[in-house]
């Protein structure tokens, strides 16, 4: 059993998953956890693994060298367009950026809010993950408000067939790509493309939280 410090306190977490970190043991425990992260100051969304990405990541985490671990990167590279070599374009490794969706309105999240960070297996297939549609039409450099927002039933005629029955007949997502990071004091931070970023939040109880489930 993870002692919930030991999911977002750096010193305990290090104790726990070592130093570098074996960051595919992480993010597994946070998703089996049901962790949530504390998103773009304060708005609380759980992490939500896609089953082949966990399956990755399990088959990762019994690797004697670090090949195939996600990369967390410094404290200097606090955008993903710090990063060596990046590009905007729809490109994810698994190792060092990943794709993602942020969805809306799901039922029961963890957080209170209704909000899902969910990361999927690029490039293997993976029925959760990207459509073709939003592979060819990816543009998660610029602002949300100018981006696709795609609803259940839209997702679903683009091949992710389970939408509806994973996260519920109101959610609806924008993807995007997503990197680690530490900062100053050894926190990980999940961040997206266009610079919104969180990192495992303290388990708390909002009062509020019913009115940010209701969608942008």
């Amino acid at each position: 059993m993870v002692a919930s410090t030991q999911l977002y306190e750096p010193a305990e977490r290090d104790v726990r998953y070592g130093n570098p970190l074996n960051a595919a043991q992480y993010l597994v425990d946070l998703h089996d956890s049901k962790a949530a992260f504390d998103f773009c100051g304060g708005m609380m969304f759980q992490l939500v693994l896609s089953e082949k990405l966990r399956d990755h990541l399990k088959t990762v985490i019994q690797d004697e060298h670090f090949e195939r671990q996600p990369v967390i990167f410094d404290a200097s590279r606090t955008r993903m367009s710090d990063i060596p070599d990046h590009k905007r374009d729809a490109y994810a490794d698994n190792i060092r950026l990943f794709h993602g969706r942020e969805i809306r309105k799901v039922d029961n999240a963890s957080g209170g809010m209704g909000f899902v960070l969910q990361l999927s297996l690029a490039n293997e297939n993976d029925s959760e993950g990207w459509t073709e549609q939003e592979v060819q039409g990816y543009d998660g450099w610029g602002a949300d408000s100018g981006r696709v927002w795609r609803k259940g039933d839209r997702l679903e005629e683009e091949g992710f067939e389970s939408f509806m029955k994973t996260f519920g007949s109101s959610a609806y997502a924008l993807h995007h790509r997503f990197y680690l990071h530490f900062d100053r004091n050894q926190r990980l931070w999940l961040s997206a493309e266009d610079g919104c970023e969180g990192t495992p939040a303290r388990p708390f109880s909002n009062p509020f939280s019913k009115l940010f489930g209701v969608g942008r």
